[in-house]
């Protein structure tokens, strides 16, 4: 019998305590978070199913609980992820329709960081090797992330302003469909049309125009209070990507990989620091 490594374990403990906590928010929020935050979490798993058979680029190790060849984790993750970024920038002064921009912005905030650690602990496998791209991740891994969060976001947002049951019901049940198809289309656009020497180029100027936008209009953050959930998210997985590449030493091969996850770290408490005065969500209040 394979004994898991502690890394694995706790990689997963770290997501199942992210679900608790947007479960909790979602919870006391009614039926429309409950459904956008599990829509998010089937979202994660079927778009990991179908990406991992659409273009045979990478594969998972092996964690304690599986659907398939993709860990449940992983579904969840991108679940809370999802999940947090969205009540962010609903937080923020941005045009309604534009906050998916920022929503993909935000969760690559947290791949650019723990995607280089993963690999190097096992977590998944690109194939091609530790210093292909960036540090063994493919450029286009960074697109798909953008994607990902992005067309779940924005299929969600077509009617939830409804208070209706279209709003409730059918938003969720939109961005799944929306987020697996866009995602599923614009895999096959880098993977198989644009040539991989413009990989760079296509992914930076992606992200530079989204920047721009953002930037452009010039929010204000933290309109209204934001959930300290929004704090917990992406501080725990840099946490445990500082933390757990330290301790195996994997974060040093090249140094500089500690030195992204700092900068991070740095980027996510800058923007989420009101969320973070919060408390703990699981720590009894002091006005109670």
């Amino acid at each position: 019998m394979n004994t898991l490594s502690p890394y694995f374990l706790l990689f997963e403990l770290i997501i199942y305590i992210q679900f608790a906590l947007c479960f909790r928010h979602a919870w006391r929020l009614g039926a429309a978070n409950l459904l956008r935050l599990f829509a998010g979490i089937l979202f994660g798993v079927a778009l990991e199913l179908a990406t991992i058979r659409q273009l045979h680029a990478y594969q998972y190790g092996q964690f304690l609980l599986m659907i398939l060849d993709v860990p449940l984790c992983i579904g969840v993750a991108w679940g809370c992820i999802i999940y947090s970024v969205m009540e962010f920038s609903n937080s923020t002064s941005l045009p309604y329709f534009t906050r998916p921009v920022l929503d993909a912005l935000l969760a690559l905030n947290i791949d650019l960081a723990l995607d280089t650690v993963a690999i190097r602990l096992g977590f998944w496998d690109w194939g091609q090797g530790l210093r292909f791209q960036y540090f063994g991740v493919p450029y286009a891994n960074f697109w798909a992330w953008f994607w990902v969060v992005f067309f779940f976001s924005l299929g969600y947002r077509l009617f939830a302003r409804r208070k209706d049951w279209v709003g409730i019901w059918i938003s969720p049940l939109l961005g799944w469909a929306l987020g697996l198809i866009g995602v599923l289309g614009t895999n096959a656009l880098i993977a198989f049309i644009i040539p991989l020497a413009l990989h760079i180029w296509t992914v930076s100027l992606l992200l530079t125009i989204a920047l721009i936008l953002i930037l452009a209009l010039r929010p204000r953050l933290h309109v209204s209070p934001p959930p300290s959930l929004v704090f917990w998210i992406p501080f725990l997985t840099h946490a445990y990507v500082l933390i757990a590449g330290l301790l195996s030493g994997v974060i040093l091969d090249p140094p500089i990989l500690l030195l992204v996850g700092l900068l991070m770290l740095a980027v996510a408490l800058y923007l989420h620091r009101p969320a973070a005065q919060q408390p703990f969500p699981f720590m009894p209040s002091r006005h109670s």
